[in-house]
């Protein structure tokens, strides 16, 4: 899977990206990640990409131009456009159905804004689609952007060891995912629990789909809206509430 980015700073994401999990599955070649530089395509010898907002207001506003012809270098001689997004707190909040989604696509260019914004013109020429990481404004749509490439790059094919690394976590399933123990088995006072240690994977498999029930329900009630659940977990949820 490939992915361009557009940024003001791209060395943010060589310093990230290029890490663990992500870094490993660049070098193998199942991901390609390119951050370009906006400022490079600028028209002025300012390297100005930014100017003061018509009807005014406070800050700086992204222009077209820059970032169009990035856009254009990018995607030169693709016989297809690819899928573009802009961060943006006005978009709609990323979850895990929708990384699974843009997962299956094998080009996104994502368009990272700075100062107040970006020139609505250029959004409504090149952007399908506006992705937020939360309700809440950041200085920049870099963090985002590699949030964005890393929850969906963790889902492509081949990057990690197994599917089942990513199919039994956190909102994968409408659940979040069961608690984990490792070594020693007492520590603090505390023990692992003995179900996880007995070796029978039915029973393990059912005490981890509780754990994760009552995690969610204790948790993120919310998400038990969309979660499918048996009529006996229903019951231990409504026993949960009553406690």
């Amino acid at each position: 899977m490939k992915f361009d980015i557009l940024t003001l700073f791209p060395d943010m994401f060589h310093a990230v990206l290029g890490q663990s999990i992500i870094g490993r599955a660049a070098v193998k070649g199942i991901l390609e990640i390119n951050a370009h530089q906006i400022r490079d395509y600028t028209k002025n010898k300012q390297k100005q990409v930014d100017d003061s907002p018509y009807g005014g207001g406070k800050g700086m506003v992204m222009q077209v131009q820059p970032i169009y012809d990035c856009f254009k270098a990018v995607t030169e001689g693709l016989a297809k456009k690819p899928y573009v997004i802009y961060m943006s707190p006005q978009g709609k909040v990323l979850t895990q159905k929708k990384a699974l989604k843009l997962s299956k696509l094998s080009h996104l260019v994502i368009l990272c804004g700075h100062y107040e914004g970006v020139d609505q013109r250029v959004l409504d020429e090149i952007v399908d689609e506006e992705i937020s990481i939360g309700d809440y404004v950041l200085t920049g749509g870099e963090l985002p952007a590699m949030v964005l490439v890393d929850t969906v790059s963790r889902l492509v094919e081949g990057v990690l060891s197994d599917e089942e690394c990513f199919t039994n976590e956190s909102h994968f399933n409408g659940l979040l995912e069961y608690p984990q123990y490792t070594k020693p088995r007492e520590i603090l006072g505390r023990n692992v629990p003995e179900v996880l240690l007995n070796g029978h994977h039915a029973e393990i498999e059912k005490f981890r789909r509780k754990k994760a029930v009552e995690a969610t329900a204790l948790k993120r009630p919310d998400l038990l809206r969309k979660a499918k659940l048996t009529e006996e977990e229903k019951t231990f949820i409504s026993y949960l509430k009553t406690k």
